[in-house]
């Protein structure tokens, strides 16, 4: 059901914020600390290991991606507002270290795809065909 899918993302939502909290705490940071991006990488974990045991239905699946597709951009578009005005007021280590991350969150991007080619990919023929509810 698509309510479980819903259920899913909301615990992942949980979960990070909860961590990115308690390591908020840790550092001595009154803030959360990487909660939503903890959540989303959760939730892509969780997701997939979830499907590779058969425990994720197709439309479970489909509330997961509808919700993400809506609600994970607009978290973090609002945390990183508020990530570049505290990086702004914490001096030039806040934005040399924010930087930093970006340039290497960028250049894992071709490596995290290399990893999922091919495992994953369905041809444009066979997604057509599905939509469609054409079968051959």
């Amino acid at each position: 059901m698509v309510i479980y899918g819903v259920a899913l993302l909301a615990a992942c939502m949980l979960v990070g914020k909860l961590i990115g909290e308690v390591i908020g705490i840790a550092i001595g940071v009154d803030s959360n600390v990487g909660g939503v991006g903890l959540a989303m990488l959760l939730l892509v974990f969780v997701v997939y290991r979830m499907q590779k045991a058969g425990w994720l239905d197709t439309t479970s699946r489909r509330g997961v991606e509808f919700w993400s597709s809506l609600y994970i951009p607009i978290v973090v578009a609002m945390a990183a507002g508020q990530n570049v005005a505290g990086a702004i007021a914490g001096g030039p280590v806040a934005l040399v270290g924010g930087l930093v991350v970006v340039a290497v969150s960028f250049a894992l991007v071709p490596v995290i795809a290399r990893l999922g080619k091919g495992k994953y990919a369905v041809p444009l023929d066979d997604l057509d065909t599905a939509r469609e509810g054409r079968h051959e």
